[in-house]
């Protein structure tokens, strides 16, 4: 008799509750809106083309859950406050692709490839003028006052990033900060928006962010182009020593510390991909991702609402299983 596993649920799974998901059609709606909202037509078709090409809308979709899990509802208040922060992240994602000088994202061309670097630049800054300004006329003083804050932490964060590329003296402790200002803090921002009380929710959203980086990190290290979709190893090319490497170099591969510090072939990167999966990087990166969901968990208040607390319960976890799903052992 055949054995039936049963799969974990996927990060998308765990937010596809009905209130969520009605709620993301609504936000996809007031994105759009806010997207053709330039007096340049050439402007809205380029912000459009951005917002509309896709991805998994979490920080919305974690607004939205948020807003549920305080005691609050979806109403355009939580609408709007969803779109503004899916507005920075794509802005702050088109000022990445500029400054890592991208041709492509999710298979698509980016802005600065179609348009140049200097349009891609000001349609991003655009974007995050947008949703603050969008923010301050349309919520509140103090959601403006977060997103602003927010990207005063995202450039703060890239810059240092920048700042340290090929570094081979950089410290783990610097690559957390940088991850806790460039990913995590729009995480943060995503629950502090939902809600008035939306500071029960900060740390919560804090410690997944910095978790949820921390993994995408470690597979761009430990998977394969096959199972990513994209190509593996795209830190190492660009000489960003993140967290999971660092350690590993500290620890039981120390060997690979004459290869920080300046850029590798591709045939050196292949090396270093290869002994580190070898290595405990792995193990030991997943295990502190495992301490910082249950911090997270740790952290959520009482929630009433059902679909509100079994999403924010399962969703570190569900992105913990499915990173070990696409490591290479």
């Amino acid at each position: 008799m055949p054995v039936h596993v049963t799969r974990p649920a996927g990060p998308e799974e765990v937010l596809a509750g009905p209130a969520v998901s009605a709620g993301l059609q609504r936000v996809e709606r007031r994105l759009r809106s806010l997207s053709a909202s330039s007096r340049l037509p050439s402007v809205s078709r380029a912000v459009t083309r951005i917002t509309g090409a896709g991805g998994k809308r979490l920080r919305p979709a974690l607004t939205l859950a948020a807003a549920l899990a305080l005691g609050g509802r979806i109403d355009r208040r939580t609408v709007t406050a969803a779109a503004c922060v899916e507005l920075v992240h794509a802005g702050s994602l088109v000022h990445d692709d500029l400054m890592d000088g991208a041709a492509e994202r999710r298979g698509v061309r980016t802005l600065n490839a179609e348009l140049g670097d200097a349009r891609a630049l000001v349609v991003g800054d655009f974007m995050l003028a947008r949703a603050a300004l969008t923010a301050l006329s349309s919520l509140s003083k103090p959601v403006a006052e977060t997103l602003a804050a927010t990207v005063v932490e995202l450039a703060e964060g890239q810059f240092q990033e920048a700042a340290e590329l090929f570094d081979a003296d950089r410290t783990p402790e610097s690559a957390l900060c940088s991850v806790r200002r460039k990913t995590a803090s729009l995480f943060r921002a995503s629950c502090l928006v939902a809600h008035p009380d939306g500071r029960a929710l900060a740390e919560y959203g804090e410690r997944f962010g910095t978790m949820f980086q921390i993994l995408d990190d470690l597979l761009d290290l430990g998977s394969t182009a096959e199972l990513l979709g994209k190509p593996a190893g795209n830190d190492l090319r660009q000489g960003v020593y993140t967290l999971p490497l660092l350690t590993a170099v500290r620890g039981d591969c120390a060997d690979l510390r004459p290869f920080l510090g300046r850029r590798l072939t591709e045939g050196e990167i292949g090396t270093v991909l290869t002994r580190l999966r070898a290595g405990s990087m792995a193990e030991e990166t997943i295990a502190h991702c495992r301490d910082l969901a249950a911090d997270a968990v740790a952290a959520l208040p009482g929630i009433a609402d059902p679909e509100a607390a079994e999403a924010l319960h399962r969703l570190p976890y569900a992105y913990l299983d499915r990173a070990e799903s696409l490591l290479v052992r």
